[in-house]
Formats: structure tokens, sequence, C-alpha cells
């Protein structure tokens, strides 16, 4: 797999979280101490500087926000007991070799019960320690799970299996976009998306036009990347799982060069900057898969997350509206099903969380109830799969359009899946 390229920092500036993430320091950082007589710690190693602090940092926020709600109730039953929560982080700044020293420093002399990652490239530099240590850890990527990472949960996002719900809703509501073109970084998170985008498409009957376009992370000029995908004049331009670093230039580029077209992304970080760098008409419509927290939709009696609104609103007030991200929700999300099955088990030992969270096959994910599911996929029913929002901007605001069911999906179509996810190489019996 291909790494990113350290000092994307001194490169590209226009990401306030990353550049704010900048500020802190590169290796451990410092705990976050709520002054508890008894207290439970929790790690979190993701990236928290550098190209990828767009997906770690602002998780690390919102779990200040969930620590401060939990730790005012009392804090987590356990038994007996009430345990404070005290988050441990340490930056693994995407790369695997932080990533085990941050696993073993966790593990070893902080006492984590729980390890929170974004995963990608970073986790098999954790892999071996945290099997080694029978550590339960959660990962944003279920494209990271195999047979032999036990004690290893997607519980929250299945990135990139819910990519086929934004261009299900597309086919459903723009019939009339028959052919598509696709770019994506070249890497862990890249490649099992592109595999997904692909069968997705083929599913609803849209031709892809020429191969998905594999850049370089290290890129910098995004023009010739647009032009070549421009001019294969497709209706739909897909960016795939691009980080916002190249979300927002490839965006500016198919704006810059007369683009008229539907956009769909994974992910659209900090959308409101494409807005103002482009135009609410050119952004009308792109759809991708992260809702801003606000959305009246997620009050739905499906939804698990606990007062979104209330916590979306919490977190501008933190932060700021500029800072809101696809991960600001998911790691407090995750800790939710983790104090959960603290709580059932009656203590924190990983072994004994992890059997009380996968009790019955079933969980409460934050957009529904969900199935413990992947065994086909990923070799392990470890991911938490069910309900996935598609959202849309409109007005230059995100809005949820519908939720989807990604087994539903999967049900009719998880041969083109398998088969796409081969063609790369993205099948866990390939990747391990």
């Amino acid at each position: 797999m291909t790494k990113l390229s350290k000092g994307g920092m001194d490169r590209r500036q226009f990401l306030s979280t990353t550049a704010a993430a900048a500020l802190l320091a590169s290796v451990s950082m410092p705990k976050i101490a709520f002054g508890a007589e008894k207290t439970v710690k929790i790690g979190f190693l993701a990236p928290l500087t550098g190209e990828v602090a767009a997906w770690g940092k602002p998780g690390l926020d919102g779990c200040h926000i969930w620590a401060d709600w939990i730790n005012a109730d009392g804090g987590v039953k356990v038994g007996d007991e009430m345990l404070k929560v005290e988050f441990v982080p340490y930056d693994d700044e995407y790369d695997p070799s932080k990533a085990r020293a941050g696993a073993v420093k966790l593990i070893k002399e902080e006492d984590v019960k729980f390890i929170m990652m974004l995963g990608g490239d970073p986790w098999p530099g954790a892999s071996q320690v945290a099997e080694r240590e029978e550590m339960l850890v959660s990962t944003l990527l279920p494209s990271d799970l195999t047979p032999d990472t036990e004690m290893l949960l997607a519980p929250c996002e299945v990135h990139p299996i819910y990519n086929v719900t934004g261009v299900e809703w597309l086919a459903e509501n723009k019939p009339d976009l028959k052919t598509a073109v696709i770019c994506a970084q070249d890497d862990a998170l890249g490649k099992p998306s592109v595999a997904t985008y692909l069968a997705a498409f083929e599913a609803a009957g849209i031709e892809v036009l020429d191969e998905p376009i594999f850049f370089d992370p290290a890129t910098t000029d995004f023009a010739p990347i647009m032009s070549k995908m421009l001019a294969l004049k497709p209706d739909i331009i897909c960016l795939d799982t691009c980080y916002a670093d190249y979300v927002h230039p490839l965006t500016e580029q198919a704006f810059q060069q007369g683009y008229k077209g539907q956009m769909i992304s994974c992910t659209a970080d900090f959308y409101q900057k494409m807005v103002e760098k482009t135009s609410k008409e050119f952004m009308e419509g792109f759809i991708f898969q992260f809702p801003d927290f606000d959305d009246p939709k997620l009050n739905e009696p499906h939804v698990n997350f606990k007062k979104p609104n209330d916590f979306y609103q919490e977190y501008l007030k933190r932060y700021g509206a500029g800072e809101w991200s696809a991960v600001s929700w998911e790691y407090a999300s995750i800790m939710d099903l983790w104090a959960d099955a603290a709580t059932k088990a009656g203590t924190t030992e990983p072994t004994d969380v992890l059997a009380a969270m996968k009790e019955g096959g079933v969980g409460k994910h934050a957009f529904g109830e969900a199935d413990w599911w992947g065994e086909k996929l990923f070799g392990i029913n470890n991911a938490l799969v069910g309900l996935w929002p598609v959202v849309a901007i409109q007005d230059g605001k995100a809005k949820i359009q519908d939720f989807k069911s990604i087994p539903d999906w999967w049900d009719q179509h998880s041969d083109l899946l398998i088969k796409h996810m081969k063609a790369l190489g993205q099948m866990y019996y390939q990747r391990t």
C-alpha cells in the first residue's frame, strides 16, 4: 500500500482543521483528564496532524463533548461502579510505525481498555500488538477486517460499502445520467472505494468511461486530472474517497474548467469552503454520504445517536462552523456502543466487552438497528451494517435525502462487489 507522503502541511494550508492540528505535538498528545476518582482509559490512536488529520482530529473533538456529557451524568455504569471516561490520544500521523508505537504505549503504559483508530495504512502497524494483547480496537474502515482480526471491529462507519447507497439513490432520482468517471488517490482508502463505486455504477446501469484514475497521494496539481476526466464528457464525476485536501482542489478545477454535470463523492468535508470557492449553483445537488447533525431527519425514531442536534450545536459552539467533518460524530457514536456493552458485561475487559457488543448478532448503529456482518466480504462478521444516509447539497446546505439499506443492496448485487474487489486485489485473502 502506498503511504501518504510527509510534509503535506507545508504544501496544502487551506484546511483549517489540519492547520490547527499542526500545532499539536506530533508523537504523543497530552491526556484529557477529568479529575475522576475512578476512571476508565480509552485510547485514541489516529492522525491528529498531517494530510489525514481531518479524519482524526475532529473525531477527538467530538469525543471531548461525549465525555463531558457522560461524565456530567456520573460516567459509565460498570457493575456496581460509575466510571468516568479519560481519553488518551496518540498521533499516528497516518503512519504504520507510529501506529505500532502508539499501540504499545497505550496498552502497556496507559492501560487503556479500548482503542479507536481511523484505520487504513496505519492498521498493519498496530494489528499484531493489538491481537497479541487481546485489545479491542475499532476502525472506520471495514476493509481492514480479515478472519485474523478477531479483536478489530467496524461498529460505525462501513467504508466503503455505504457508497453504494449514493449511487443507488442517484440512479433512482436522476435516471437520465448514464456515464461516469472516477478518480482516487492510490492507497488503502482509495482502492476498495473505487471497487465499490465500480460495482454500484454497474448495478445501476451507469457506464464508467475508461479506467479509474489513480493518482499519487503526493499530487498537488489537480488540473491535469480533472482535464483528463472532463475530456471523456461524463454525466457524473465521482471523486471516490478522496481526502479533503484532494476533493477541494478537484471540485474547484471542475468549476474552473466549466463542468456543468453531476458530482458524487464519499465525503465533502468543509463543503462550505467549496461553495465559497465555486458557487451555490455549481454545488447544488453534490452527493455525498455524511450529514450535518442539525438535520431534522436525524430525529427520526430509528436513529440511535443521542441528541444529534444538540451535539452538532455544541460542536459548532466549541470548534466553529467550519470544523465539522465526516468523522466529528463517528468516534462518539462508537463510544455509545462501547459504553452500552461495558454496562451489559459488567466489566471493561476487552474480550468481555466484545462479546457483549456482538451478543445476538445485532447492534444499535447510529442510523438504526444493524447486523454484525461481513463474512463473505471480509472473512469475519465484525462490521455493523444497516442503513446509511444519502446527502445532497441544496442551496448551500447539506441535507439528508434518504436512508438506504446496505444489506438490501448487497442481497441483490454481492457478486458485483466481490468481482470488483477481486479485480483490484482488495478481498481479505488477497490483502493478507
